[in-house]
């Protein structure tokens, strides 16, 4: 009882402060994500280390940073931003130019290493960044998607944004409902036990469900929106096995501890981290 009050209590914490991040507006909103890219960054680095990996966590999360700032100075320019001037190329120059260092710069640091396994440092560094980094830079550009009128320029419109992420948290809720209350047929039993078809069914029917709902609340196309949850229903449910794989691999029941009865960063974002490429090209494609 005591656990299920303070995993309520956090909960509902988390929910204040990542709704009130989209609510506040599109800086608040980017903050909100680097946090949790910085935060699970480092969650996965942690894990690789058990592995006897040593990845590169300085310039691994120095990439990840600098990829996130790269795709902010894109979104900024979307919102209408004026960025000192800044010409539409600069963000993308940035990067090129800072990946062409950093490969060298890396495979040149494995040479005053002590440990015989370059290959497992150095995709351990790399994963972290495509894992966690990437996915949400892009998240940075779903509101724009989901919001014709934010990208022309007409202003941070925060309610699109967060009928999307209540119906990622739909998934989550509807899945464990009817999974605890019904399930019976395991979905992935050796990376997953507790996971069944019919938590994973209930899911993606509830998401739509609440898709439905804030498809109708923001007048927006019903079928683009069923389709959206059933893409990030599917896709985060992925995102689930991944993440428990990466733990049941370094031998951790959770990624971190910042969220009390929760876990850590990736414990908690893993469905929407390895939803938001396809959500994206989800959103480019059905307009």
């Amino acid at each position: 009882m005591k656990n299920l009050i303070i995993r309520t209590l956090s909960g509902a914490v988390l929910a204040v402060v990542v709704l009130g991040a989209i609510r506040l507006g599109p800086w608040s909103y980017a903050l909100l994500l680097l946090a949790i890219l910085v935060g699970g960054m480092w969650e996965f680095y942690r894990m690789a280390r058990l592995r006897d990996a040593r990845p590169h966590r300085f310039l691994g999360l120095l990439t990840g940073i600098v990829l996130f700032v790269c795709a902010f100075l894109a979104y900024a320019r979307f919102l209408g931003a004026d960025v000192a001037g800044m010409s539409p190329a600069l963000p993308f120059t940035i990067l090129l130019l800072y990946l062409l260092l950093l490969v060298p710069t890396l495979i040149v640091c494995e040479l005053f290493r002590s440990g015989n396994n370059p290959f497992a440092d150095l995709g351990a560094t790399f994963t972290g960044v495509l894992y966690a980094a990437l996915p949400l830079s892009l998240l940075l550009f779903v509101p724009l998607l989901l919001d014709p009128a934010t990208a022309a320029g007409g202003g941070w419109r925060p309610w699109p944004m967060v009928c999307f992420i209540l119906v990622i948290w739909a998934n989550d809720v509807f899945a464990y409902l009817v999974g605890s209350s019904l399930g019976r047929h395991p979905l992935c039993k050796r990376i997953s036990p507790n996971k069944s078809w019919e938590g994973f069914f209930g899911g993606i029917a509830g998401a739509v469900g609440v898709a439905l709902a804030a498809s109708w609340l923001l007048g927006a196309d019903m079928g683009r929106w069923a389709g959206l949850a059933a893409v990030a229903s599917l896709t985060g449910v992925a995102g689930d096995l991944v993440e428990s794989k990466f733990k049941r691999a370094a031998g951790v029941k959770d990624s971190g501890r910042i969220l009390p009865g929760h876990g850590g960063w990736l414990d908690r974002f893993d469905a929407m981290i390895l939803s938001a490429p396809y959500v994206l090209v989800y959103l480019i494609l059905v307009k």
